[in-house]
């Protein structure tokens, strides 16, 4: 019985600890400084656990055709995604480098994502990482699914085609 005693009181002890460590500013939020191990590992399982829970949509018949792919280009270089993710031949904006964690390179990471995990997270967003809710802004799924086709497709597109796709037309 002593001893679950000492354990309780230990757990309490911890929980007040942590909660004073936490509530009490002692924690920095401070983008200059990088997280604990720890912290910096859970945070990137609970995210990477809620995308695959959450994504759940399923794409549109047109997902992963030349011209979806093509508009899901101009669609990315026009609401600023090749800012923090650049781009094929498109190098990433300057104030990228001060997010924390720093954006990914999506032609390392689309191909382990699902398009309905690209879809969720591009809709959603991700909280404290900068990436913002393209749905909360009334960007259409169409348009998203689209966006989703060229990230998917980031990998094999060429810097020639990336600038022909994203030209301005006269």
């Amino acid at each position: 019985m002593r001893i679950l005693a000492a354990i309780g009181t230990l757990a309490v002890l911890a929980g007040i600890a942590g909660a004073v460590f936490f509530f009490g500013g002692f924690y920095s939020i401070a983008a200059t400084q990088n997280d604990p191990g720890v912290v910096a590992a859970a945070l990137i399982r609970v995210r990477t656990a809620s995308i695959r829970h959450f994504a759940t949509d399923r794409p549109p018949a047109s997902y992963g055709d030349a011209a979806t792919v093509q508009d899901g280009a101009r669609a990315f270089a026009a609401r600023g995604c090749a800012n923090c993710h650049g781009g094929p031949g498109v190098g990433w904006a300057k104030f990228s480098e001060g997010l924390n964690p720093g954006p990914p390179d999506l032609k390392e990471v689309a191909p382990g994502l699902t398009p309905a995990e690209v879809f969720w997270v591009v809709k959603s967003g991700i909280r404290m990482t900068g990436m913002p809710s393209f749905g909360a802004i009334g960007t259409p799924d169409d348009e998203v699914w689209k966006i989703t086709a060229f990230v998917k497709a980031l990998p094999q597109v060429s810097d020639k085609d990336y600038a022909a796709w994203t030209a301005a037309k006269p």
